[in-house]
Parts: C-alpha cells; sequence; structure tokens
C-alpha cells in the first residue's frame, strides 16, 4: 500500500491542498459525519441488531477509527478529490488520538460493563504518516522534478492498484474465513448496514450541501472506508479480546466489495449524466 501510496503522489501537486482553503464546508462536513454522527449511526445499528456487548464494542471500535488508507486509493481510482482525502485521513488520524479513546472506554463501559481504558494509540499514529505522507511525498517529489515521467506512470500505477485491490479482497476472505464464516450469520447484518450507511451519509450529505461531486466522492470514501486495522490493533493488542476483533475483521473483507460497487455505481451514473 505503500507503493501505492506514492503512485497517488504522482498526481497531485501542493496546489492541491491549497485549493482545500476554498472548501472549508467539505472539511466540515466530512469531520462532523466522523467524529458525531457515525458513532450515533453506529449506536443506531447496535440496537436495531441487538447485537452481544463484545461485538456492540467491537463496532463502535470501528466507528471511531479513522479513514484508512484504502480509503485514498478508492477515492484516486474513482474521481475522489485525493488531495482532500489525504488531508482528512490526517486530521482524522490526529483527532483519533482523543476521540478513539473517549468512545472505545465509552463503548466499553456502556455495553460491556467495563472500565479497561484504551490508550492513545501513538504507534498506530507514526506508522499512518509513514505508510501515507511518506510515500506521497516521494510522489509528488517526482511529479514536481519529472512531471513527463509521472504522467506515463499514472495509468500504469492505476491498474495496479485496481489488481492489488483484487488480490487484498481474495487474501483477507482467505486469512480470515473461518472467523468470518462463524460470525457472519450474527454479525455480517449489522456490519453492512454500518457500512452502507457510512459510504452513503458521506456522499448524499455531500450532494445535500451541494458540493462539487469529486468531494463529495472523496467525503463519501472517507467516511466509508475505515481503519479496520486499527481497530483490530485495539482489540487483539490492547483489550485482548478476539470476539471485540471480529466486527473489523468482517469489515475489512466487506468493505472491498461494498466500496468497488460504490465506485462503479459512482461511474455509472457519471456516465449516465453525461449521456443526458
Amino acid at each position: 500500500l505503500a507503493v501505492v501510496m506514492a503512485g497517488l503522489g504522482l498526481s497531485l501537486t501542493v496546489d492541491d491542498f491549497r485549493r482545500l482553503r476554498e472548501h472549508p464546508l467539505a472539511v466540515v462536513l466530512a469531520l462532523g459525519l466522523q467524529l458525531i454522527v457515525l458513532p450515533l449511526v453506529c449506536v443506531a445499528v447496535i440496537a436495531a441488531f441487538q447485537l452481544p456487548p463484545l461485538y456492540a464494542v467491537g463496532l463502535m471500535l470501528l466507528a471511531a477509527s479513522p479513514g484508512g488508507i484504502t480509503a485514498n486509493l478508492f477515492s484516486h481510482l474513482f474521481g475522489g478529490h485525493v488531495a482532500m482525502n489525504l488531508s482528512l485521513t490526517a486530521l482524522n488520524t490526529l483527532l483519533s488520538l482523543v476521540a478513539l479513546p473517549l468512545i472505545a472506554n465509552w463503548a466499553i463501559a456502556h455495553y460491556a460493563g467495563g472500565g479497561q481504558v484504551v490508550p492513545l494509540p501513538w504507534q498506530k499514529l507514526v506508522e499512518v504518516i509513514g505508510v501515507i505522507a511518506v510515500p506521497v511525498l516521494m510522489g509528488m517529489t517526482v511529479r514536481r522534478a519529472r512531471p513527463a515521467l509521472a504522467a506515463r506512470l499514472d495509468k500504469p500505477v492505476k491498474l495496479l492498484s485496481a489488481v492489488l485491490l483484487v488480490l487484498l479482497t481474495v487474501l483477507a476472505i482467505a486469512k480470515e474465513r473461518e472467523a468470518l464464516m462463524s460470525a457472519a450469520g450474527e454479525l455480517g447484518g449489522a456490519v453492512l448496514a454500518f457500512n452502507l450507511l457510512s459510504l452513503a451519509s458521506g456522499y448524499g450529505l455531500g450532494r445535500v450541501a451541494r458540493l462539487p461531486r469529486a468531494l463529495c466522492i472523496a467525503i463519501g470514501y472517507e467516511v466509508g472506508v475505515h481503519n479496520s486495522t486499527l481497530a483490530l490493533y485495539l482489540a487483539l493488542g490492547v483489550l485482548q479480546q478476539f470476539p471485540v476483533a471480529l466486527p473489523a475483521a468482517l469489515y475489512s473483507v466487506s468493505m472491498y466489495v461494498t466500496a468497488l460497487a460504490f465506485g462503479f455505481w459512482l461511474r455509472r451514473t457519471t456516465s449516465g449524466a453525461s449521456s443526458n
């Protein structure tokens, strides 16, 4: 994924980030969705599906996790504002240092009746910076120094990214198949509902706010594709509760399918609008 992020950097310039100041509403909308709306949506999904306590805690961990690296990749593939995604991922990751422990500890107390404290994920912050910021800066450096080379690499890198997404989906299903099969019946509907509601709320509210389509796509993927690795880390490495990790494990598979389907739907609506 670090290689893919370097490829994303090939299509970015500093001016792309400067232009974010022209869309403060998009930034406020995305951060509000991530920090306030999605946890509330998650609480509603938990109540609707009557999830057991440990599954409920796991889904809340997922809701509180910031956008994942793959959100940037999907946005890049399907016409989103990638600079917006990268900036939002950075901001959400920083904010998650406070928001995620607060939401996670509330969920533990509310659903599981426990008092275990979730520490600030500083190590994960460093990892995210390493996987996102450093490769993107390398790609942008190539774009600035060798624009012709960056242009030639753009399409091959997009193709490579699509192939990697398919491979990641297959490998994720193969790796987690036993745990996923055992939990899918009780947990699958809730995870799928949360995933679809996240994607729809990001894109839909952006359209309601009459933001440019590229920004709507970026927000949709940013709040719809969560950092399931971070949720898995907290569930297994901090809480040491395998059932708490199952929502993130199931989500890590389903999100590839739903995010790809969402992207193809976006392309279909775009082509339909242009033909009209």
